[in-house]
């Protein structure tokens, strides 16, 4: 316990300016995220861009590639939310549950995701980048990538995904050096379980509404 607790101060004071500026960033666009609010895409921006030049920059290729696809998505996402009905000037999009056929949609898309990043990561791990972890990378990033498709169309169980991505990034940043990331996803669990219970709530306004 006393090797993790110094393991942690050394990483904590290793952390660069960068980093503790992405780390601020994501937290305030998970906490937009969950109340609603569509400052979750320009605050996420700072975050995903300046981690996508971190994880090329120490080699985490899995993870450069999901804070490209956040970025493109946080783009797709931004243009959905603020999508308004031009007569009452109402928001069009509201959070709800899947569907059957959402489900067995995610589902493939995350199978895909898996099956390519990880792949991919094994043959990259020999040659390049030596410090992937392919299965947890895998799995990580999938979760993530199927987390964002679905927030971006307001699904609640855009919540459980992420949730499986903060239990595995963790400790798979904490192995890599990235300790701040790594508090980061912690603080990031608390608020994803958060974000589930008062969008859960929120989607049976609607549903009772309709």
């Amino acid at each position: 316990m006393t090797n993790v607790f110094n393991q942690f101060i050394d990483g904590l004071q290793q952390t660069g300016a960068l980093e503790f500026i992405a780390v601020f960033a994501g937290i305030a666009s998970v906490w937009f995220s969950r109340k609603e609010n569509i400052l979750v895409y320009p605050v996420g921006l700072i975050n995903t861009t300046i981690y996508v030049y971190l994880s090329v920059k120490g080699h985490l290729l899995g993870e450069a590639s999901v804070n490209f696809y956040y970025t493109v998505m946080s783009i797709y996402g931004w243009m959905l939310w603020a999508r308004k009905d031009q007569q009452n000037k109402e928001t069009l999009l509201h959070i709800t549950y899947s569907s059957a056929r959402n489900w067995i949609e995610q589902l493939l898309f995350f199978v895909v995701f898996y099956v390519a990043i990880f792949g991919a990561l094994t043959w990259l791990k020999k040659a390049f980048a030596p410090e992937a972890i392919p299965w947890a990378d895998a799995f990580a990033s999938a979760t993530a990538y199927t987390g964002m498709w679905l927030m971006a169309k307001k699904k609640v169980e855009s919540w459980i995904w992420w949730i499986a991505t903060n239990i595995a990034s963790i400790p798979l940043y904490f192995i890599k050096g990235y300790v701040f990331t790594s508090v980061q996803f912690l603080v990031l669990l608390v608020l994803a379980i958060a974000g589930l219970i008062e969008w859960r709530r929120k989607a049976l306004v609607v549903t009772n509404h309709d």
